[in-house]
């Protein structure tokens, strides 16, 4: 497997990225005042190129993150459909996660604290270009200078037609904080006030109040949290969207900062495992058919699908810090 390993010169926080399996950042360790947070978990298996692609690090979810209603759309009058040969789809069928995430990437400029990667739709994965209606060019820099790991997202339309596209990351956060904590005295905290309302994992259309059991907003604990939902409402600040892990034995936290672009966020605790997925998406689940559904009608809810103009580009940015609580 192709690694790239950055450094900081000051901290000496590392990440690892494998290039060819998605550009995966799979393993970011911040350090600082002679301690070391390992934050993202990765299993033995991910190394070795086996396993899910979505199941470690942080999987890129590029041009539609989470799923697509039957592995179908239409748009601008033509009929997309998708296979079990054509892209990953889950137990009923639905496609997943997009075209990036498993497929090699090329790396166009490195540097020791940073890297470079690239995905061309028309160029490293060709024959999935029939599958969505415009050739994308996705291009990420990963760095790691000055401690935190920053990743800065740019999006291109190469392509003469428009590019409908939504953008995710699917980080999986390891917990505790530290090998003197444990899973249970970890809080989870995201600024969230409401919450797509879902039927097998996709939105109904509908948005409604966050119900206790799965309130975020104020922390809750790992321990009693069974999470796969979509939630919106976000708050920001002027620093975009902000969540933090806190580990209350340890005194440390993990802090996701995303850009304002995020406009909502998916909860994932995967079963049997210590760790929980904080997933910032542009758009909802979906999005390219529930935009469409609510474009013929007056009541439908915005679903975050995002359009680029031929030649047109645009970027955002998320964050990933690890440090002391701050009181």
């Amino acid at each position: 497997m192709n690694v790239v390993t950055l450094t900081d010169a000051k901290t000496q926080s590392t990440a690892k990225i494998a290039a060819d399996n998605g550009f995966n950042c799979f393993e970011y360790q911040a350090r600082f005042d002679r301690q070391t947070v390992d934050v993202l978990d990765a299993g033995p298996e991910f190394i070795q190129g086996e396993g899910r692609p979505s199941g470690h690090g942080i999987p890129i979810l590029f041009p539609f993150p989470n799923r697509i209603h039957g592995s179908e759309f239409t748009w601008d009058g033509q009929t997309y459909r998708m296979s079990a040969e054509d892209v990953g789809v889950d137990p009923n069928e639905h496609a997943i996660h997009g075209f990036c995430l498993d497929r090699p990437w090329r790396v166009v400029e490195q540097g020791g604290d940073f890297v470079v990667g690239e995905f061309q739709l028309s160029k490293d994965a060709p024959e999935r270009q029939s599958l969505w209606p415009a050739d994308y060019i996705i291009r990420i820099r990963y760095s790691v200078a000055g401690g935190p790991l920053r990743g800065d997202v740019t999006i291109i339309n190469p392509d003469e037609k428009l590019l409908p596209w939504g953008f995710g990351t699917h980080p999986y956060f390891k917990l505790p904080l530290s090998p003197a904590s444990e899973p249970s005295r970890c809080l989870i905290e995201s600024p969230v006030t409401q919450m797509w309302m879902t039927e097998n994992c996709l939105p109904t259309g509908e948005v409604g109040p966050v119900p206790p059991e799965k309130a975020l907003k104020d922390g809750a604990y790992f321990d009693v949290l069974k999470l796969d939902d979509v939630y919106t409402g976000l708050e920001m600040d002027s620093n975009g969207l902000i969540s933090v892990i806190y580990d209350e034995t340890a005194g440390l936290q993990v802090v996701q900062r995303c850009d304002p672009a995020f406009r909502e966020m998916v909860a994932f605790t995967p079963p049997d495992r210590a760790a929980i997925c904080l997933e910032p998406y542009t758009c909802v689940t979906n999005a390219i058919n529930l935009d469409h559904a609510n474009a013929n009608s007056e009541t439908g809810t915005d679903a975050g699908l995002q359009v680029l103009a031929p030649g047109e580009e645009t970027s955002l940015w998320f964050e990933i810090s690890a440090g002391p609580v701050l009181v």
